[in-house]
């Protein structure tokens, strides 16, 4: 059983190890949450994952779960995130706690009821150790973070991604088992790849939206976001299927998505995304870790050709063309009410984005048509497609904010690496960020293997093989 001590190794496991050793009496529930609290304790202040700590409303919840142990409640016992400590971006409502949106203008907002993805977490035995950082309105590009401005916990001065910024460093840093973030345009896959993690954008109307503040209507999506594949199979598996306060959500039946994880990937066939595997800009050390990550796969079975999607080295101009625009017309009141509560940039990109034509937004949402088109073309020659998923490691803080110089700066920066995540929200299909590797200076590297529509058990199943075959995801940050 537990000892009295709470054992500081607790924290490096993932969600499903963390589960199944409460089961088997290694420690209590109590006892990880107290780790999680110590760890956040000791060093968030210097990376400022967290908005809020709900530090009673957690030992409150591994109390209950000890309690369901000691009396041998099956049903909760059997739960997929039994006893796991998680946290969740503070995009999502969470009753009686603030949900900031990482904005001012939200600084009294206090829900009074759980988002659906929040209630299906606690359903499933996972306990709240409060809300992630994230940037203002789930936007990008904020340039003074009133939460503070969220640490890469491989390299401070960097970035650990936008939007759910706080996501991928919490879990860089093990301030958490697992988490849900928010991928509108890669706002998960992003610091999935930026920190070492595995981030999940679903298929679009997989997971209810409910509760969650938008940013764009037509492409927003929660985002599984774990130390492991395994732990993303589970979070999934927990929050995913029909919801009826979201009309949106399908109905369709929820695999068992960690079932289905068997490492044999013999016969699947894998397209290896041409013209984002070989745009120019790419970072040499990101092209070499991706070429690697498709020789693992063909050397585990997997048959790789070459797939041709033209569309997809302007898909960020056409994700920026479409959220941008639905963005500033869904903060309009805000805009109108209290512009002085949002942050310069913020304010600044909203104020662009309403000035945007009728016509350009039209063309853009006829290009994502034959975008969509390109990729289910694509997904009758090949099961997964891989690219990376950015074009380049974690930047700088000031690489973010800094002024544009030029027409090619602006294309470069805003809208070339929003091509390889954006692509997938625009075609309403998943994909999933993976741990793939590290620069010569030691900054990680996502790896991205994208599917068909509610193809998420075949995406998964390819790359747990791949990181049962890998050993990128056990390597840790420097805190």
């Amino acid at each position: 059983m537990a000892t009295n001590s709470v054992p500081d190794d607790i924290v490096f496991l993932s969600a499903a190890a963390t589960s199944a050793a409460i089961r088997a009496g290694e420690f209590t529930a109590t006892d990880a949450v107290n780790a999680y609290l110590n760890r956040i304790d000791a060093i968030d202040g210097d990376i400022k994952a967290y908005i809020t700590v709900t530090r009673e409303e957690a030992l409150g919840a591994a109390s209950d779960i000890d309690d369901a142990l000691r009396r041998g409640d099956d049903n909760l016992i059997n739960a997929p995130l039994f006893g796991a400590p998680v946290a969740i971006k503070d995009q999502f409502n969470t009753a009686g706690i603030l949900t900031s949106n990482g904005s001012r203008a939200y600084a009294e907002n206090v829900p009074s009821d759980d988002a659906t993805v929040v209630a299906r977490l606690k359903a499933a035995g996972a306990i709240l150790l409060g809300k992630l950082n994230l940037s203002e309105l789930a936007m990008g590009g904020t340039a003074d973070p009133p939460y503070g401005t969220p640490n890469n916990p491989w390299r401070f001065g960097h970035t650990p991604g936008e939007s759910s910024s706080g996501s991928g460093a919490a879990l860089a840093a093990h301030l958490c088992a697992a988490s849900v973030g928010e991928d509108t345009g890669g706002s998960g896959r992003g610091p999935a790849s930026y920190c070492n993690a595995v981030g999940l954008r679903p298929t679009f109307t997989r997971i209810s939206r409910h509760g969650i503040t938008p940013m764009c209507w037509f492409l927003d999506a929660a985002s599984p976001m774990t130390k492991t594949v395994e732990d993303c199979a589970l979070v999934l598996g927990a929050v995913a299927g029909y919801d009826p306060l979201d009309p949106t959500t399908s109905h369709r039946p929820v695999p068992d998505y960690h079932g289905m994880l068997d490492g044999d990937i013999r016969g699947m066939r894998i397209g290896r995304m041409t013209e984002l595997c070989d745009a120019p800009d790419m970072h040499p050390d990101v092209r070499r870790a991706t070429d690697a990550a498709l020789e693992t796969l063909a050397g585990l079975g997997a048959e790789v050709s070459e797939v041709s999607l033209p569309l997809t080295e302007i898909a960020g101009a056409i994700f920026v063309g479409i959220a941008d625009t639905e963005g500033a017309g869904a903060r309009d009141d805000l805009m109108r009410r209290a512009p002085e509560l949002l942050d310069r940039a913020s304010r600044t990109r909203l104020q662009s984005a309403a000035l945007v034509p009728a016509k350009a937004e039209n063309r853009a949402m006829k290009a994502r048509v034959l975008l969509r088109r390109q990729f289910e073309e694509a997904f009758r020659q090949v099961d997964v497609l891989v690219c990376p998923t950015a074009p380049y490691p974690a930047p700088r803080h000031d690489a973010l904010t800094a002024p544009f110089e030029s027409a090619d700066d602006v294309r470069q920066r805003f809208f070339f690496r929003r091509s390889y995540t954006g692509c997938y929200p625009l075609a309403g299909m998943p994909a999933v960020s993976i741990p793939g590797g590290f620069t010569d200076g030691g900054l990680p590297i996502g790896l991205q293997l994208g599917g068909d529509s509610f193809a998420e058990a075949t995406i998964l199943r390819a790359a747990y093989a791949y990181q049962q075959a890998t050993d990128w995801h056990t390597r840790r940050a420097p805190v």
